[in-house]
């Protein structure tokens, strides 16, 4: 449903699947700055609501997705996934568990499928399972990665819950929220870009149909190695014990000389005059362009880091190589190591980086 705060003077809307919040208010780099420095508030509610409730909901939702979620403790914020029979991703959930139930926000067009693939699931367990998007919007008072949470941030609002530095608020009060708390709007451009730069995936735009946790960093951040059976499990522990993941998530500096941005989807190829012996074994399977060896997830213009973008490319490009992100040269920042995978260890710097 269409946000109030695209009434607001200087709203522009952004491209589906957010076209119902703003990209930005007229001055996306401000935004930016301000929302680093916790003084924004950014409109996320296009993404959908699901609430579940019921004394047997952490250890259902445990038996079903790919985070230990039977101990969680009232207030702390995870994320946890669905996964497929094979492994691979089907639904990403940021949730939080208030005591009485959890809430989780899910992307754009997804909840619909969550819910009624839930309600298949319940048996005869006591739980209950609600999409609330019509009654509850997201917003968002730090980056994707905040080092406080609203509540630390001392934001609260009357009806809502926190999940680390998101808030689930009452949708009659959006419309007035950001002079209520005295936060400026920022665009969903300043949120993406923060996301960018924070080397965090996005369900849809760094994941597509063949997606698993390994190749995107989601081991350890929504993904916990030693809990019980889940669907997809076999896939996680395989990869993880025995083998690699076929692609890996990179970060890319994008030529700044450049006007345009690649978009979504946009082939990633091997830079200019790269030598034969690094050119990877097989371009990717199916993909139109020749020499295609990944593609663009999401792309921005960092108000300091200047035009970036995430990709997910095969796993034996050589890290030190430039590449094309739809025809722009790019450099490329390890996010996922090629040797992910077989107890591999992120470096926990790094680990920060990708939650």
């Amino acid at each position: 449903m269409r946000s109030p705060l695209l009434d607001t003077p200087g709203a522009v809307a952004a491209q589906a699947p957010d076209e119902t919040v703003a990209a930005h208010y007229g001055d996306p780099y401000a935004e930016q700055r301000a929302l680093a420095g916790g003084r924004a508030l950014v409109d996320r509610s296009n993404r959908e609501v699901v609430r579940i409730t019921g004394p047997d909901r952490l250890s259902w939702l445990n038996s079903l997705s790919s985070q230990k979620l039977d101990t969680l403790q009232p207030g702390a914020p995870t994320q946890t996934l669905l996964l497929d029979p094979q492994g691979r991703v089907e639904h990403h959930l940021t949730l939080v568990d208030d005591g009485e139930a959890v809430w989780a926000h899910v992307e754009p067009g997804t909840s619909a499928e969550l819910v009624a693939f839930l309600e298949k699931m319940r048996f005869m367990l006591r739980v209950e399972v609600a999409d609330v998007t019509s009654d509850y919007a997201v917003v968002s008072l730090a980056p994707p990665t905040p080092d406080e949470s609203a509540e630390a941030l001392g934001v609260t609002v009357e009806g809502a819950v926190a999940i680390g530095g998101d808030l689930l608020v009452p949708r009659e009060r959006l419309g007035g929220l950001p002079d209520a708390l005295g936060l400026r709007p920022a665009g969903l451009w300043a949120y993406e870009a923060l996301r960018i730069a924070a080397y965090v995936p996005r369900l849809g735009f760094e994941t597509d149909h063949k997606t698993i946790p390994h190749e995107i960093g989601w081991i350890g951040v929504a993904v916990h190695l030693s809990k019980g059976c889940y669907r997809g499990q076999e896939t996680v522990a395989r990869v993880h014990n025995l083998g690699h993941p076929p692609r890996r998530l990179v970060f890319l500096h994008l030529d700044g000389s450049v006007d345009e941005l690649p978009p979504h989807g946009a082939a990633v190829t091997l830079g200019v005059g790269t030598p034969v012996e690094a050119e990877p074994e097989a371009a990717v399977e199916g993909s139109a362009e020749p020499g295609q060896i990944g593609f663009v997830g999401s792309s921005a213009r960092h108000h300091e880091l200047g035009p970036i973008a995430l990709a997910v490319v095969k796993r034996t490009v050589p890290v030190d190589i430039d590449l094309l992100a739809g025809g722009v040269a790019a450099g490329q920042e390890i996010v996922v190591p090629p040797d992910a995978g077989r107890n591999v260890k992120i470096d926990p710097a790094l680990r920060r980086r990708i939650r």
